[in-house]
């Protein structure tokens, strides 16, 4: 049974190939599905590296497969090469493909961000007998002179 956030056999048969070898070194790798799934489930979710749910192994081999593939590029080409078929089958709607979802509440603006200064034109008050003009409510309007006097 495929849960929420997880690729589908069928997804899984379009991604498989695409994953790059296991090294010849070392220890083997991971169930990369298993480690794939878990990064879906963090970027779909959102929830912290910590938090993800025990059926995707251990935190930290997610985390750390994510950082390696993001650092080195092998993720950018994953996603790539699977935009790539998705656009050859027509699964891909490109209005949402474009559009970008914000949760707002991770959204922050500097604390001085709301109460930025304004730029002030300076008003020079020219002589007031040569540029006041009398007004209905019996004061005197001044004009504004950018540069002239």
């Amino acid at each position: 049974m495929v849960r929420r956030h997880e690729l589908t056999d069928e997804q899984w048969q379009a991604v498989e190939p695409l994953l790059p070898a296991s090294g010849a070194k070392g220890r083997p790798r991971v169930d990369d599905r298993r480690v794939i799934n878990g990064m879906l489930f963090k970027a779909k979710t959102g929830v912290a590296w910590r938090d993800l749910p025990q059926r995707y192994g251990p935190w930290k081999t997610v985390y750390n497969r994510f950082w390696r593939w993001t650092r080195n590029g092998t993720l950018a080409a994953l996603v790539g090469k699977v935009r790539v078929i998705a656009e050859a089958i027509d699964e891909l709607d490109r209005d949402l493909a474009r559009e970008v979802s914000v949760d707002s509440s991770i959204v922050r603006a500097h604390q001085h961000a709301a109460g930025a200064r304004k730029l002030v034109t300076t008003v020079d008050m020219v002589d007031t007998a040569s540029t006041a003009a009398p007004s209905p409510g019996g004061g005197r309007v001044l004009r504004r002179a950018r540069g002239t006097r």
